[in-house]
């Protein structure tokens, strides 16, 4: 045990409180990369998805609360402010090449700050009691991993151990201990042994080496030199990518393929006394359908709009305002986040029921209406004018080529 804490758990527990700390970790890795040379770098890349992502929280919330007001279920406001960015992200790959760079950069950039503020309510709001020696310790430990980050140490082992400790002591300290898992990644360090010209030199002599071995080659089997030289390679190329760029790397698949989907399968059970219908129409159902559906998209875009027209920040290049509607609406899909949220928020099976069915539908509706506005873009001005010229133009260059004939 840890402070008279034992930990047998159900696997539920190991899932929940676990397998989505290393989840949370990714998210943070992809958040401190981001603010670092990403989507956030500059305030002036940050205002807009920042901004969208601040509507796409807020009016899901208040509109959930207006519902749910006295209720037993009105606990639950931080259910429709999620948005799961690895499900986002899936339905617009399905559009391909439709969709500009800036477009993705844009939903990548907004789940990313609605991500943090997912973690923030979480931490500040669906925390009971805790344990403020615990949390002591915590920051004590991520204050090490900061000075070894400093220090410019970049063993693996030791912030694994370290952040086993920081993640044993929230979860101890009555926070969530998924929590954990956003702070130990703001501690990975994100520097490199050699910088980008100096590893370009560096691989070119390597090549160039291996190259002149060719000669001395027999058959297919490299000689000393040309072993040494790929060696030197690895080598250089794993010091040119920073630790939090590998890290990032290496568990992403895990987190994609294992984690979101063990998570899924565990806490996608719904239970129904009544019909589906019946399941829909309770306010808890009712607060999360019109808070993800009609919430995000009005929050997203709205506050993107007054952004854009106030100055505070600029539309991307390339993107039209229909495509940030359907992206708007791509918000809206809170899948894992939002079901994660409704185990800490509600109490009582039947409310978590209700509230789970209502994000499956609310996520599907959602990614499909995003989807089909994303798919089928709208034709401007010019762009119709050069459609008409063209429908005119056609039967006249079919009939002079009959002729011609």
């Amino acid at each position: 045990g840890f402070a008279n804490y034992t930990l047998d758990k159900p696997l539920h527990f190991w899932i929940n409180d676990a397998l989505m700390a290393v989840f949370f970790f990714v998210v943070g890795l992809e958040i401190k990369r981001s603010i670092l040379v990403g989507e956030l770098a500059s305030p002036k890349q940050a205002a807009l998805p920042v901004v969208a992502a601040i509507g796409g929280m807020a009016i899901p919330a208040a509109l959930y609360a207006a519902l749910n007001v006295g209720g037993e279920g009105s606990s639950g406001w931080g259910i429709p402010m999620a948005t799961d960015i690895a499900f986002s992200l899936g339905v617009l790959a399905l559009l391909g090449s439709r969709i500009p760079i800036s477009l993705k950069v844009f939903l990548t950039a907004f789940a990313i700050v609605d991500d943090i503020g997912a973690v923030a309510v979480i931490a500040l709001f669906y925390t009971d009691e805790v344990a403020w020696a615990n949390v002591v310790v915590a920051v004590g430990l991520l204050g090490v991993l900061g000075l070894l980050n400093w220090l410019g140490v970049r063993l693996a082992v030791v912030y694994t151990i370290l952040g086993i400790g920081v993640w044993l002591s929230f979860l101890t300290s009555g926070i969530h201990a998924t929590v954990a898992g956003i702070l130990i990644a703001a501690t990975i360090p994100s520097s490199v042994r050699i910088d980008p010209r100096e590893f370009v030199e560096h691989g070119r002599a390597m090549l160039d080496q291996f190259e002149r071995g060719i000669r001395r080659t027999h058959g297919d089997h490299a000689t000393i030199e040309q072993s040494a030289a790929v060696e030197e390679l690895e080598r250089a190329c794993m010091d040119v990518e920073s630790p939090l760029q590998q890290l990032e790397h290496d568990l992403h698949p895990w987190v994609a393929f294992v984690v979101m989907p063990v998570f899924a399968l565990a806490n996608a059970g719904v239970a129904l006394d009544g019909g589906l219908l019946d399941a829909l129409s309770g306010r808890v159902a009712l607060g999360v359908l019109i808070g993800l559906i009609i919430g995000k998209q009005l929050g997203i875009f709205a506050f993107a709009w007054l952004a854009i027209q106030t100055g505070i920040a600029v539309k991307p290049n390339g993107v039209t305002w229909r495509q940030i509607y359907g992206i708007s609406w791509l918000g809206g899909i809170g899948f894992t986040m939002s079901i994660f949220i409704t185990g800490l928020a509600l109490d009582g099976e039947e409310l978590v029921s209700e509230s789970k069915l209502a994000i499956f539908v609310a996520s599907l509706i959602c990614g499909a209406v995003g989807w089909w506005i994303l798919r089928t873009p709208y034709r401007g001005g010019a762009e119709r004018e050069l459609a008409k010229k063209k429908d005119i133009a056609a039967p006249e260059d079919e009939g002079s080529y009959n002729c011609n004939e």
